[in-house]
């Protein structure tokens, strides 16, 4: 797993695109053969095991994602994050536009699809989690962590690459450490490609 994660910034106003949609009445009404309709993702589950962490020794946040499932009516994914750094971190879901917990969909697994469009703001939205298992916790001491369940409903699209989303930390009473933002959202360097 490489070590140059990526932290995305969100700055208040923000605005996150999804898929490209087609632009003229005659795709939109189906009427170019080239535009394949959507598919959602079949029932599915994929053990993963991601690690990923941002920092250095000692002031390090450490994001983990066990298992992402496709259900018949949604989806859910067994994630955790871990404070091993100085501050407290507050975990505040939707505490910023477009900030939450959940998966995004890229049409690639490649990492340049996810930096160039994060440098260009055209992000894919947050499908959202809408419930935690066990809930989710307020603020992150240094030295704990949370694990759990996220899981909301809804169809995700086959052939798309899911990464998950998490956020939004904010830090608490303090200056933030070196290398971190004050209030950010992290998006997985790994993805995962749902089958139909």
């Amino acid at each position: 797993m490489s070590r140059t994660t990526i932290i995305v910034l969100i700055a208040l106003g923000a605005t996150l695109a999804g898929f490209t949609i087609a632009s003229n009445t005659e795709r939109l009404r189906g009427d170019d053969a080239s535009v394949e309709p959507s598919v959602p993702a079949g029932p599915q589950k994929a053990e993963l095991d991601w690690r990923e962490v941002h920092g250095e020794p000692g002031e390090q946040l450490v994001f983990t994602v066990d298992t992402v499932e496709v259900t018949k009516d949604g989806w859910r994914a067994v994630v955790g994050v871990e404070n091993d750094t100085s501050a407290a971190w507050e975990l505040q879901p939707g505490a910023i536009p477009d900030g939450t917990f959940g998966i995004a969909l890229f049409e690639t697994g490649d990492k340049k699809e996810l930096e160039e469009r994060n440098r260009a703001q055209t992000l894919p939205a947050v499908r959202a989690a809408t419930a935690y298992d066990p809930e989710l916790a307020q603020i992150l001491e240094p030295g704990t962590s949370w694990e759990g369940e996220i899981s909301a409903r809804g169809a995700l699209v086959a052939g798309s690459f899911a990464r998950v989303v998490f956020g939004t930390l904010i830090v608490v009473g303090k200056k933030p450490p070196e290398s971190y933002a004050q209030t950010f959202v992290w998006i997985t360097d790994s993805a995962y490609e749902l089958e139909e």
